[in-house]
């Protein structure tokens, strides 16, 4: 009698074979064997012993479980509590102790392999997600050969534990098959249901085990792709420069033909290895859609990748048809003024031949005139074309040396006295430009009159309060923010300063400089600019603004004159750089050079403040991290304590987009946001800052010059910035570094007074 104690207790649910079997396979406790009191009286024969006594040892059986031999009922009732046994222990029960130890032991064995399997797949998967990526492709490729090497190992092992319960179950099934009695049939049913569930549990397993290798092995191809396919770029991209670089080295203009025809020669040159590599460029972008096409994880950035190819290729053919066309235009000039050059050169010698002693006669200078008149009708048409339409035609290339070269055979074509001449000559350029100065200023001021005494001046016109909507309502210093204070600026000081300038314009510059403070209003005007923008879209069909645009007979409406501030501003630093650029004295050359630097950086003061207006979601005052030094977009990778890349972190290889702020206290990183933006202005949503007392930067990032990183305590986060040009880049370098030093140097000047008492 075979007595089995499950794991739940000794005392209270021991249960008698026949009806503890059922329960099975679960985990036993306790294996109690009772002799029969026959066997005991009389010598075992061999039969009886193999099928009633243990002959196995603790490590021959598998269930790996206490099996305790018993000799009497005394002896078991030790273990089990008598209330529990039945009253008759003396019914024939067939059985076969080796038999029912092998298939319990089978079963066991099965489930404890299923078991062992399932945990053998989740740490494989636990490990898989958690490989690092190495950034080298051979690396790579060797995890891919390892991986799979292992995962069919893995198969390999699960379809032999599938044949291994396969036979299991064709076993059971003959058992079920020999039985007679319905309990024992029932019994062993139970066990091939136990066998056939955990069939079903390990080829699910091996279902779900196939689907995430599949996913992690496609992980790690496109990982291997996108590398290769960065590197490729990288080359394109930098072959593509390089070729920028030498187009940009080819002069647009030569001096002579010959000079010009060798440009030319050396464009083309360059234009057919262009062609070349643009070819190559195509192959690498149509490899970029194919991946795109397969749905790569890195899609954006894939896609960024062939844009930016595509927009270099573009450039580079942009630019050289352009600088072809220029050095054909010149090359076509050249020769006319070469023409007219060797024109003069016979016109000179002409009349260097002529006897002064034949003028004395009529016959004389008839014959004279006669010769030198047949001279004239031979001039080149770089003389006859009227100087409009010549310099029309070659503006684009007319430079300096070339314009000398013009008027010095315009001049010698005057020296005849021919009754049109091609070119003459113009006020001096720099005249030329002040008077334009003050002329637009003057219409300037008019047109800023017209609008506050047109249009603001008639919303607080209580005859005109029946055309205004309720929304224009005491709004006028939202329409127009501070017009009046800019219009008294320049019609009582600004417009007086330039006219004085008229007949000394080379002191304009000084003007400007001395003016420099005032032209603060513009920041105040600007900054209100998108306010009053809303409230002339929400109102520019009413009556109101038809009416006093009629009265004032403009052709353009009010929003064109309320745009006027902005595009003056923008004007003044053109007409500075042409200033500038004909300016010879050097003290003047030095205040125009300081009077432009002044304008150009209240424009960047401006268009930087119109942006930080736009920031939303930071918690604190702005205006405590001192003024705006720069502002702009940038490619933004973040990284923490400078951790591995693991598989679940792979999105970290699509840069973000960020707007990043640079204050003199505080570096700031927002995301632009445009969408369901009606104000046509762009808005900020604040993501992080960092302090720059605690910040740190590495200028150069390793595989892109137009990378650098910004770190922040002591590298625990590790900003990498991408710049859209290497001149950007450094630009922001330049600033942090200043900004970096001058905290440095701060802090030297409050530490040593304490250095100083402690010494």
């Amino acid at each position: 009698i075979v007595i089995c104690v499950p794991s739940r207790g000794y005392r209270n649910e021991t249960q008698h074979f026949n009806k503890n079997s059922t329960s099975f396979p679960g985990n036993l406790h306790l294996v109690l064997v009772l002799r029969p009191s026959s066997l005991l009286s009389s010598a075992p024969s061999p039969s009886s012993s193999t099928d009633l006594g243990f002959r196995f040892s603790q490590d021959d059986f598998l269930l790996k479980m206490p099996v305790v031999m018993l000799r009497s009922v005394s002896d078991l009732l030790r273990y089990i509590d008598e209330n529990h046994l039945t009253s008759d222990f003396t019914a024939k029960v067939e059985y076969c102790q080796s038999d029912w130890i092998v298939l319990r032991t089978s079963i066991e064995s099965f489930a404890v392999t299923v078991k062992e399997i399932a945990q053998l797949l989740q740490g494989f998967g636990s490990e898989l997600s958690d490989t690092e990526l190495p950034d080298e492709a051979n690396a790579i490729e060797f995890l891919l050969h390892s991986h799979t090497h292992r995962y069919r190992q893995m198969k390999d092992d699960i379809r032999s534990v599938l044949k291994e319960g396969r036979l299991l179950l064709s076993n059971l099934e003959t058992v079920k098959a020999s039985k007679r009695d319905v309990e024992e049939e029932r019994e062993i049913q139970i066990d091939i249901e136990t066998v056939q569930r955990l069939l079903a549990q390990l080829r699910d397993m091996e279902e779900a085990f196939d689907g995430f290798f599949e996913k992690h092995h496609l992980k790690l191809q496109q990982y291997l792709q996108l590398l290769r396919y960065e590197i490729s770029f990288q080359e394109m991209e930098e072959m593509l420069e390089q070729l920028s670089v030498q187009e940009m080295e080819i002069a647009c203009v030569g001096t002579t033909v010959v000079q010009t025809e060798q440009l030319l020669k050396d464009l083309d040159t360059l234009d057919k290895r262009a062609q070349e590599e643009m070819a190559r460029a195509q192959v690498v972008i149509l490899h970029g859609h194919q991946l795109a096409a397969n749905h790569h994880y890195a899609l954006a950035l894939i896609i960024q990748r062939c844009n930016e190819l595509r927009h270099l290729c573009d450039v580079l053919t942009t630019t050289i048809r352009t600088k072809r066309a220029s050095l054909t235009r010149a090359r076509d000039l050249l020769r006319r003024l070469e023409e007219a050059l060797h024109w003069c050169d016979d016109g000179a010698y002409l009349l260097a031949s002529q006897m002064v002693d034949k003028f004395q006669t009529r016959e004389g200078a008839q014959e004279a005139l006669q010769y030198l008149s047949c001279h004239q009708e031979r001039a080149p048409s770089a003389l006859k074309t009227s100087q409009d339409t010549l310099s029309l035609e070659f503006e684009a290339i007319l430079t300096p040396q070339l314009q000398v070269t013009r008027c010095s055979s315009i001049m010698f074509h005057l020296l005849f006295c021919f009754v049109f001449s091609c070119f003459s000559l113009i006020l001096p350029v720099f005249s030329h430009i002040m008077k334009e100065l003050i002329a637009t200023e003057r219409i300037y001021v008019d047109e800023l009159l017209s609008v506050l005494l047109g249009y603001r001046a008639e919303m607080e016109d209580p005859s005109m309060s029946y055309l205004l909507p309720l929304a224009l309502r005491s709004q006028e210093d939202v329409l127009f923010g501070n017009m009046p204070e800019i219009y008294q600026f320049h019609s009582r000081i600004f417009l007086q300063d330039l006219q004085g300038c008229l007949e000394t314009p080379e002191m304009v510059g000084a003007c400007f400089l001395h003016r420099k403070e005032k032209f603060q209003v513009y920041e105040r005007y600007c900054q209100n600019k998108p306010r009053s923008d809303l409230l002339w879209r929400q109102c520019s069909d009413s009556p109101f603004f038809q009416e006093c645009q009629k009265k004032l007979d403009h052709k353009l409406g009010l929003d064109s004159y309320l745009l006027k501030p902005v595009q003056r501003l923008a004007k003044y630093q053109l007409l500075l750089k042409e200033l500038l650029k004909h300016c010879t004295e050097e003290r003047y050359r030095c205040e125009l050079q300081e009077a432009l630097d002044a304008m150009l950086e209240l424009l960047k003061s401006v268009n930087d403040s119109m942006h930080q207006i736009a920031i939303t979601g930071y918690q604190g005052d702005l205006g405590q991290l001192g003024r705006v030094v720069m502002q702009g977009g940038f490619n933004v990778w973040i990284s923490h304590k400078r951790a591995a890349v693991r598989m679940k972190e792979l999105p970290r290889f699509k840069p973000m987009q960020r707007h990043l702020f640079l204050y003199d206290h505080a570096l700031l990183f927002c995301k632009r946001r445009d969408e369901d933006n009606h104000d046509r202005m762009p808005f900020y949503s604040f993501k992080s800052c960092l302090r720059m007392s605690a910040v740190g930067i590495t200028e150069n990032v390793k595989g892109d010059v137009k990378k650098f990183e910004i770190w922040h305590s002591g590298r625990e986060v590790v900003y990498i910035v991408q710049a859209s040009t290497v001149e950007v880049k450094v630009a922001w370098l330049t600033e942090i570094r200043k900004i970096l030093t001058n905290q440095q140097k701060l802090r030297q000047g409050l530490f040593l007074p304490t250095l100083y008492n402690i010494n």
